[in-house]
This record gives C-alpha cells, structure tokens and sequence, in this order.
C-alpha cells in the first residue's frame, strides 16, 4: 500500500448502530482511538460519518424510518447534536478537537464554495483537529442532496486532496458469486457492479452499490478506495499504520483528470443537457475541440450561463459534461447556428463556444 499523508473514513450507519438501533457508544470510542493513534503518525484523517438520522430516531423512540420529509430533517437535528457530542468527547480524551462540516450538493456546485470548502478544510487541519463531515440532513432535499454519504466521501477525499479513502460497513469487501472476499478490484466494470446486490437496512440510504460507484469515481482522481468491515479489531490501524491487506481494494487511476474538470464531471450536478450531432460528438471526443452551436441538435433542462451541463449524442447517452457559456434559453435560439450569427439573433455575443474544450470533459 502507497504511503498515506491524508485519508478519509467513511463509517456507515450500519457499524456505529447497536442492537437496540441506537448509537454504539463503544464503536465510537473505538473508532476515535483508532483514528488518534493514526493522526500521532503524522497522517491527516476526515470522518465522513453517517448515523445522525438513526440517533434521532433511536432518541425519539421512533421504529420506522418517517416518510414526511420534516419529520426526517427533525430526526436528523436532533442526531446530528448526539452523534457530534459523543465524537467531540471520545476524541478529547485522546487530545483532539473535533470540528463539524455540514454539506449539501449545492456547495459541490458552486465552485466558489467548493474551493471554500478545500480551505477551510486544509485550516482545521492545520489545527491538528479531526473533521466530522456529514450531509446536512436537516435542511437537504431531493434537489440539494449528495446523494449518500459513500458519494460525499469521495467528494471529500478528492476536495481534500487525499491518498486513500476507506469505506467501513457491516461485511468483510465485495464477495465474489461464492461468498469469497475479492480483494483487488482493477476496474469497477458492470460485472463488478452487479456483485453488489441491494442494500437492506432502513436506517441508511447506501449500500455495496453507491461504495462501488462512489469508488470508482474517487479512482478517477487518483485516490485508492478501500472497503473493509468497519466492526473488526483494529481495522483501521491494520489497514492504514500496518499496510494489512484487508478487505477490497479499488486501485486508483494511474492518470486522472485536473481538479477543475474532476469538479465538472463528478462534484457538480448538471442542471441540463445537450444533445449533438454525429459530428459534434467526434470532434469533441477525437479532436480535442469546443462545442459549438453548429452541432448542437436538441437541449433539455433549465440551465444558465456557467452551470454544468450533460452532453449526449443522438442516441441519448452522455459521453461529456462541460460549463456552458449560455443559459437553456439562449442555447436554444442558437443551436445549429454559426458563432458570427449571434449577435443578430442574441443581441451580443458572449463567445464563439457554447462549452470551451478546457471546461469540457469526455466521460
């Protein structure tokens, strides 16, 4: 295993619930040793922890995952304040502040507060404190969520600049069609995928599934994934100090797209779509140019100048993402136009590209 200088975890709701399907106070604790004896090494560690829902409905006495949305966002609240408590006191018997980041997508979209994000990330640790992150259940809705917290922890990882992001949940890797533990994963392909199965549990949202893909996405920004059993002695200083090869590894990358278009094709949420011609599509994937209107045929979405948006051929399939220089409704005026026809149909012309091939990625 590489040489760590900064990892995340990513503990799932399934190792820190107990029995009684409140919070395992135990596991936290453990968790918090573990993560201490490894920061006295010299490697940065971010928690990306699930489990604040759960807490909330444990503490509110609640047996079934609530269907109305404010109830959820209440459980959250009120789990979030225990599970940031009991983090914050285990870490300070082993010398170290903790410090809470709430996320939703919409800081992933915006690069502004992405880049924000970055800094006042590498300021905490600076600090030599340990960043609890966690998706702001209690105000995130559909349109403004991560998704789950395996894909905010790539996120994370790759915002922060990260070696190695290990996934912790309640089983031992991906098993083969056997019952056998893979080890290394090389490709996360559909074959891979469809090992997975479905997830099982109502306290959490993810599952092998969004470990797999959320792995294969921090592959591509260069960042080893590993998914190990989050309740096994000493696993994370097995893995991390001990260099044990335990669990399923996800080899990175060897090359990986600039931070920028890292951001454009896996951080951010399109807003639209745009569909192009035959030869739009192989000028872009083969010739390294920008996409004009002259090849665009059809758009989809509500976009506006600067937001990322899908490309796809005719056929509907997305082989790009890119920031667009013009909204839904300009872009629609303009496609199948030349660039020196603007002006007479927008009044002014912003720029020759509707996406610049250095705001563009091929997926």
């Amino acid at each position: 295993m590489k040489k760590n200088r900064k990892i995340v975890i990513k503990v799932g709701t399934k190792v820190l619930t107990s029995k009684d399907r409140g919070l395992d106070k135990l596991r936290v604790r453990d968790i918090a040793s573990q993560v201490s004896d490894i920061r006295k090494k010299g490697i940065d560690v971010l928690i990306v922890t699930s489990g604040a829902i759960g807490s909330g409905m444990w503490l509110l006495g609640m047996k079934k995952r609530p269907l109305e949305l404010a109830s959820l966002q209440a459980a959250a609240a009120i789990g979030q304040n225990y599970l940031m408590q009991l983090y914050s006191e285990y870490f300070k018997e082993y010398g170290y502040l903790t410090a809470q980041i709430l996320l939703t997508q919409e800081d992933f979209n915006d690069r502004k507060r992405y880049l924000n994000i970055k800094h006042t990330i590498d300021a905490i640790l600076k600090h030599n404190v340990v960043p609890i992150i966690n998706e702001n259940d209690t105000v995130a809705t559909d349109e403004i969520r991560c998704g789950d917290n395996d894909r905010l922890s790539s996120l994370v990882a790759d915002i922060a600049g990260c070696d190695t992001l290990i996934m912790l949940t309640d089983v031992d890797g991906l098993l083969d069609e056997n019952g056998s533990v893979i080890n290394t994963v090389t490709d996360v392909s559909q074959k891979v995928m469809r090992l997975a199965g479905k997830s099982h549990c109502d306290l959490g949202t993810g599952g092998m599934a969004t470990k797999l893909a959320s792995a294969r996405a921090a592959s591509k920004a260069g960042i080893d994934c590993i998914i190990a059993n989050g309740r096994a002695k000493n696993i994370l200083y097995r893995i991390v100090v001990d260099g044990e090869g335990v669990g399923t590894k996800i080899i990175c990358d060897k090359k990986s797209h600039d931070a920028k278009k890292r951001w454009i094709a896996y951080s951010s949420k399109a807003k639209g779509s745009i569909c192009v011609d035959d030869g739009a599509r192989s000028a872009l994937c083969h010739g390294n140019k920008s996409l004009l209107a002259s090849g665009i045929v059809g758009i989809d979405g509500d976009f506006a100048s600067g937001d990322v948006i899908v490309i796809s051929d005719r056929q509907g399939s997305e082989f790009a993402r890119g920031v667009s220089n013009y909204s839904a409704i300009d872009v629609n005026k303009i496609k199948g136009l030349k660039s020196r026809d603007f002006k007479g149909i927008l009044g002014c012309k912003a720029k020759d590209e509707v996406v610049h091939k250095n705001n563009l990625v091929i997926l």
